[in-house]
């Protein structure tokens, strides 16, 4: 019989193969040309494969390796696999009840483990030999497609009530079912092909769990030091056992709420919940006289504005006079701006405020003068005076909003008994299931494609595309400072993806097929197929949801 022969085109290079060669055996005769293992394939440029795929037809191929986003993603969410493969295997399926993992940590996930074990260092150098040992041996990580009856009645046998609750809702009638040596577990995404390729991981026993610690994406091949945020990991435990007492930790517990529940007071609940959290923290303002000076700062999509406007009415309810101040008012003047290595205008970064006139005038405030703040023009690019002076009286307090609130060098000139810092992120505490999370970075690019949609006219292609370059900026700008603020504050609320499902879908689908943003757009929509979708009627005009959606009481 004649062999079905394949025209596959890679970069500048066009080299022929039989029909049913897998990508795999394709990349290994490229592997010499990248520094990192190729882990997934874009087949003719945007259809994203695993690499146990076949060739059938003539195709052009880009490899992804683990230096590269989609392929870090995947490198890490097959080490979830193989760790709960491991923790089973040492603690035995008979005492092990279940593994979770939770949210990140320093530059891994916090992971719990209940039943019938003690997670303590023995059991835990036990996993990671395990680890390696499966590493070393090369385990295939086997996909099965079943029905989604099937599955759900394997996750019932298997313990995994997460799971069975996920599929009941799910509209697609096959799951993809991934396997190491006959332990079988599902994952939101694409897999390694097999364990040799997760080479670089280590556990730390932290906080009544661990965390499995991995590379990160510039470094794929180097086991970073564990450091975590105290502060951080505090506001995350907190907002999982919140999520726990209301019986919604995963999509599956969130859809029976939805289904069964009256959702009105479901939605008041969580957001009664929010309103305590910042009026302590406006208690917590009052009761320090000296501060003057409330610096907020956070990640793109976190609230912020709404925020300050709910914690600017409890401060009022504690007999302070609160006055809002944009630290963009205090960019230089648009010559003066720093460029990036592009050549672009890095508005981001510190180097672009005035951070000697901000100073200069918050001190002249404190000291009870009278100062014409600045008001910078973003068309001309110019910065120029107001024509009305600002006085701080008694009572009178400053909520100053901007991305480098949180730097010390923003503020080094004013005594800290003035500052009170506040850092605000929406910190996802559901997940998917047990062993699949919902990465806050996901949530707040979800916001965003509905706010950008909505208030600038962006279409979900365009706010995609520069997602990666708002991450840059908070990973260089927010981020490393969160730990200097004096309270953290999640913004996120347990029903929000079920009501931002039904805003963000059509945006969604508008993404060209042909876009390089399309497998990102492909991604968001396959992972609202797991939610039972509400409707927006029951969220308070004051809702920190409606800075995203419209219809709040505080949008200009």
């Amino acid at each position: 019989m004649e062999k079905t022969m394949c025209t596959v085109t890679i970069g500048e290079e066009t080299r022929q193969y039989e029909a049913g060669t897998t990508y795999r055996e394709i990349a290994q005769e490229f592997q010499h040309l990248y520094a990192h293992p190729i882990v997934l394939v874009y087949v003719n440029k945007y259809r994203l494969q695993e690499l146990n795929k076949k060739v059938k037809k003539d195709c052009e191929l880009g490899f992804i390796t683990t230096a590269d986003y989609i392929g870090h993603q995947t490198y890490k969410r097959s080490m979830c696999l193989l760790l709960v493969k491991a923790v089973h295997n040492v603690g035995g399926y008979d005492h092990v009840e279940r593994v979770r993992i939770h949210f990140s940590v320093s530059r891994g996930y916090y992971c719990t483990v209940e039943g019938d074990v003690t997670v303590d260092e023995a059991f835990l150098r036990k996993v990671e030999a395990r680890m390696h040992e499966l590493v070393k041996e090369e385990v295939p990580i086997l996909k099965r497609s079943v029905h989604t009856n099937d599955a759900i009645e394997l996750f019932r046998r298997h313990g995994m009530h997460d799971k069975e609750h996920l599929f009941e809702y799910r509209r697609v009638s096959r799951v993809n079912i991934y396997s190491i040596k006959k332990f079988e577990d599902y994952y939101y995404g694409y897999m390694v092909p097999d364990t040799g390729y997760l080479k670089y991981f280590s556990l730390h026993l932290y906080e009544g769990g661990f965390v499995i610690q991995m590379p990160v994406m510039s470094r794929p091949d180097v086991v970073p030091p564990f450091e975590p945020y105290q502060k951080l990991f505090q506001v995350l435990r907190e907002s999982v056992a919140w999520g726990d007492q209301q019986g919604i930790d995963t999509v599956g517990a969130l859809n029976d709420v939805v289904t069964n529940d009256n959702m009105q007071e479901v939605v008041l609940v969580q957001e009664a919940h929010q309103e305590r959290k910042i009026g302590e923290i406006a208690k917590m303002i009052a009761d320090r006289p000296d501060v003057k000076f409330i610096l907020i700062a956070g990640p793109s999509s976190s609230g912020k504005t709404t925020f300050s406007h709910r914690l600017s009415i409890q401060l009022r309810v504690n007999g302070l006079m609160p006055h809002p101040i944009a630290v963009d008012n205090f960019f230089v003047d648009r010559e003066k701006t720093p460029r990036d290595a592009n050549g672009d205008f890095d508005f981001e970064c510190l180097e672009a405020i005035d951070v000697d006139l901000f100073n200069q005038d918050m001190q002249a405030l404190l000291n009870g003068e009278e100062v014409y703040l600045p008001v910078f023009d973003f068309k001309a690019g110019k910065q120029n005076r107001s024509t009305k002076p600002k006085k701080l009286g008694k009572n009178d307090i400053l909520v100053i909003e901007g991305i480098h609130c949180l730097n010390p060098k923003l503020t080094e000139m004013l005594d800290d008994a003035n500052k009170f810092k506040i850092y605000i992120s929406a910190l996802t505490q559901l997940n998917v299931d047990e062993h699949n999370r919902i990465p806050s970075t996901d949530g707040r690019l979800i916001r965003r494609i509905v706010r950008d949609a909505r208030t600038r006219g962006n279409s979900a292609q365009r706010t995609i595309a520069m997602w990666r370059s708002v991450r840059r900026g908070e990973e260089a700008n927010i981020f490393p400072y969160q730990e200097e603020a004096d309270v953290m504050f999640n913004s996120s609320l347990l029903y929000e993806l079920a009501v931002l499902k039904q805003y963000v879908e059509p945006l969604l689908f508008s993404v060209d097929k042909d876009s390089a943003e399309y497998a990102e757009a492909k991604r968001l929509l396959k992972f609202f197929d797991y939610f039972v979708g509400i409707g927006s009627d029951f969220v308070p005009e004051n809702s920190l949801l409606r800075e995203f959606i419209g219809g709040g009481c505080f949008q200009v």
